[in-house]
């Protein structure tokens, strides 16, 4: 590492690491303890400390240390991401250099206190900056301590390993409680692990008690814009458990956006069509409107190369070669062959749990687009013969605080998986209030099903009422087209005169109790048997379920797995009505008459016409 200095057993000075870090000893009063050896080590010579001066603050760390991940880079792209204003600084530091805001150099008191926190670091083999930076403020001369969250993909000290085909152990994994269905919940060490705004996977938390239920938002990547700015929502009962969901929401969706120091396959769908997945069982387009223009896809083409990462077919029992755009849904990338989003994809604390999850997703998706692409009349829930008592009393105070009237329709599948379709409906009018909001859920248990659509709708209420358009959502009433992203789906059916969109769901007839509408799912002691029976649910009806572990090394290391699951056939969820997969799906045709709505299959021209209402 050319250019760097020697203190004690650590190093100083970066060259190596893209110019990030400058060399600051020779001017602060800490010059002559720290040069005192100036030797250039080897490549992966020993471990070595970094220091840096920035606007107001010094850093001391991360310690570089041979073979393990998380060094200076891995800071600075944490701490690119977790700042909107990350190019801005970039410019003040390249304009007046490595120096304390005010251009002085640093008080004595400061760089005291500095070589004494980087003296201890290197006598006690880094016990703060393993995996960690300590911060000293240039005025104050404050330290405070972070924990880093090294960077799979960091071009410095991460090396991509090949993909490889393996077998699933979707073996045993006991449940502390036979109704739950986690092997145990997430706990509140994960925001220490990984939220921090200087140098964690996410940024910050954010709370909001303007809806009825505590909803927490956990920002990922606020810097940046596209597909890795999305970030975790959660929202429960009480605060604390919404914090803990929304950091797995930002989790799960950081590991499901694209691939984490993984290094695709690179083959033709031809050569190896005898053991991958055939992207044309997942739903794509009509061939024509490939050449439609801006229309952003292009052909699939057996013949031409492309990405591929391997998963696991339940059905088969054998690893599977799966196309890497639908295993991942992040990016820009070209030729790329549909749309895809975050379905399928969960967290979970063990591999099968974060693959029941994915699958109940599936389900939960596929049964709300079946219900709206075939126009399913299904029928309305007895939202006060419940056990829980939570859901009258929160259906009660919605109406009271919000306005709106909550409605649920049981909609399960082929599969008799328990699905349900949440509604909220506006009954005080007026203009600016959003006139219709959905949600879904799917669960072994109907009431968690149910409780679940409905919590889904709770943030919705309060927070779309300030973005709301009516204007631009009677443009998007009129043109299909306009509906482009997410929240144009949801935007649109605040419209009033979208209400008749809905005219084909019995809300008016009397409501049935969910337990004579969806049978429940008999819990077991360990959550892979829950796993069997769920998948057995989509085998038995001729369905496969492909799962790929797309566990990153940040949650491998917390005990946590992360899980894609698609199942070729079923109806995927897209977002802007230009994207739809509704196309070579036979499922979508033939569920409304297996069902019994209908008595006969539906004729693609009889689809539904008009953007879904999700979410």
């Amino acid at each position: 590492m050319p250019g760097t200095r020697r203190v004690s057993s650590c190093w100083i000075g970066t060259s190596r690491w893209r110019g990030c870090f400058r060399m600051w000893c020779g001017w602060c009063a800490m010059s002559e303890a720290l040069v005192a050896d100036t030797r250039v080590p080897a490549e992966g010579d020993g471990a070595w400390l970094p220091v840096e001066v920035t606007s107001g603050w010094v850093s001391i760390g991360p310690a570089v240390l041979p073979g393990r991940p998380g060094c200076p880079t891995c800071l600075r792209r944490r701490r690119d991401a977790n700042r909107g204003d990350s190019e801005a600084r970039a410019v003040l530091d390249e304009l007046y250099g490595p120096r304390p805001s005010d251009g002085r150099l640093l008080l004595p008191v400061v760089s005291s206190l500095v070589e004494a926190l980087v003296k201890e670091e290197v006598a006690a083999a880094f016990p703060r900056t393993r995996d960690g930076v300590l911060r000293v403020s240039t005025t104050s001369a404050v330290v405070t301590a972070h924990r880093l969250t090294a960077d799979p993909v960091c071009p410095d000290c991460s090396e991509p390993v090949d993909e490889h085909p393996r077998h699933y152990d979707l073996g045993s994994a006991p449940k502390p409680d036979p109704t739950a269905l986690r092997v145990r919940p997430l706990t509140d060490d994960l925001e220490e692990r990984f939220v921090d705004p200087e140098s964690g996977l996410i940024g910050s938390l954010g709370t909001s008690a303007q809806a009825v239920l505590p909803t927490v938002v956990a920002r990922l990547d606020p810097g940046r814009k596209g597909d890795d700015g999305r970030h975790g929502y959660g929202r429960a009962m009480d605060f604390a458990s919404a914090r803990r969901l929304a950091i797995g929401e930002a989790l799960e969706r950081y590991a499901t956006v694209r691939p984490r120091g993984r290094r695709p396959v690179r083959a033709r769908y031809a050569d190896v069509a005898d053991h991958a997945l055939d992207p044309r069982t997942l739903g794509l387009y009509p061939d024509e409107w490939y050449d439609e223009p801006d229309f952003g896809f292009t052909r699939f083409d057996p013949h031409e190369e492309a990405r591929w990462v391997w998963g696991y077919s339940l059905r088969a029992g054998r690893p599977v070669l799966v196309p890497q755009d639908f295993a991942y849904y992040g990016g820009r990338r070209e030729r790329r062959w549909a749309y895809e989003c975050s379905n399928g994809a969960a967290l979970g604390g063990c591999l099968a749990e974060a693959v029941l999850y994915g699958l109940l997703e599936v389900a939960e998706r596929d049964a709300f687009l079946i219900t709206w692409y075939g126009r399913l009349p299904v029928p309305r829930v007895d939202l006060d013969a419940v056990t829980d008592r939570r859901i009258p009393l929160l259906a009660a105070l919605t109406r009271q605080d919000a306005g709106y009237e909550l409605r649920a329709f049981a909609m399960p599948m082929e599969q008799r998986v328990p699905a349900v379709w949440a509604m909220a409906v506006d009954v005080l009018g007026g203009p600016g209030r959003p006139r219709t909001l959905c949600a879904a859920s799917a669960h072994p248990d109907p009431e968690h099903a149910l409780g679940n659509a409905l919590f889904e709708l709770m943030p919705s209420l309060s927070a779309l009422g300030d973005v709301y358009d009516e204007r631009a959502a009677a443009a998007m009433l009129a043109d299909a087209d306009l509906v482009r992203d997410m929240e144009d789906h949801r935007r649109l059916y605040c419209h009033p005169d979208a209400s008749s969109r809905f005219a084909f769901l019995p809300a008016d007839e009397p409501a049935r109790p969910l337990t004579d509408l969806v049978d429940r799912r008999p819990p077991h002691d360990d959550l892979a048997d829950d796993l069997a029976e769920l998948a057995g649910c989509f085998l038995a009806t001729g369905l496969d379920v492909i799962a790929v572990d797309v566990t990153c090394p940040q949650l491998e290391a917390s005990g946590l797995a992360a899980a894609k699951v698609l199942v070729p056939g079923a109806v995927p969820m897209t977002f802007g009505h230009r994207h739809r997969r509704v196309h070579d799906l036979p499922r979508l045709l033939t569920v409304p008459r297996l069902l019994g709505h209908r008595d006969r299959d539906l004729r693609p021209d009889e689809l539904n016409p008009h953007p879904h209402p999700f979410p």
